[in-house]
């Protein structure tokens, strides 16, 4: 999952950043409003973690600006200000919660689970391929109940393609989503990537999963 995080304290974004990365998500960082704005609308996110003192737009505008879109991304706003009238604000302006700084970074956690929860509830949060099972909650994958280790790249990979289960994902598509927007889609670093990710999962398996499409990308799915 892709999460944008915008938030002008450079210790506090890099914080932010570090521990969600090692969560397996896949961070953005915008240090003003108007580049927050800009990422959202030109990418596919998740989640967006979104301070309210900003400079350029501050985040009550940003916000609104994203409602007004029809972007329905879910919003977390964050504020060093615990004030009633700013959390009212808020979510009148379109925020899904709020978080008063400085905060616990579990609870952090525990509130974007549930952002990303509501987000998902006519759907299962553990995606299943064959005897392949991914939990998008506590991000652990198994097959066959055997535990699978990835890294935060290789699982935010397979969990795009569980998503996309039967479906062709383009490279371009993968880039999007996988990777952050510094990312140079025209290395080999997919490929790399999808094969690290394929010989955890078929590695003493006979069934193989994963699949490369010719000149379109890769698809996983199950072939029994």
């Amino acid at each position: 999952m892709r999460i944008l995080v915008v938030e002008d304290e450079k210790k506090i974004a890099s914080f932010i950043e570090r521990g969600l990365t090692e969560q397996h998500y896949i961070v953005d960082v915008a240090y003003d409003g108007n580049e927050g704005l800009y990422l959202a609308e030109i990418n596919p996110y998740d989640l967006v973690v979104l301070d309210i003192m900003l400079p350029g737009k501050n985040g009550f505008a940003v916000c609104q600006e994203l409602r007004r879109q029809k972007n329905d991304v879910p919003i977390l706003m964050l504020t060093a200000r615990d004030d009633v009238r700013d959390k009212i604000f808020g979510l009148d302006s379109g925020a899904d919660d709020y978080l008063t700084k400085p905060f616990a970074f579990g609870e952090f956690l525990a509130r974007i689970r549930v952002l990303l929860r509501r987000q998902r509830t006519s759907q299962s949060t553990t995606l299943k391929v064959a005897d392949l099972e991914l939990d998008q909650l506590t991000h652990e994958v198994t097959r066959d109940g055997k535990k699978i280790e990835l890294t935060s790249t290789e699982y935010s990979l397979l969990e795009y393609l569980m998503i996309h289960a039967g479906q062709v994902v383009t490279r371009t598509m993968i880039s999007e989503h996988v990777w952050d927007q510094d990312f140079d889609s025209y290395s080999n670093v997919i490929n790399v990537y999808v094969n690290y990710v394929r010989k955890k999962v078929e590695a003493g398996f006979s069934s193989k999963l994963i699949h490369s499409v010719r000149g379109r990308g890769y698809m996983i799915k199950d072939e029994n």
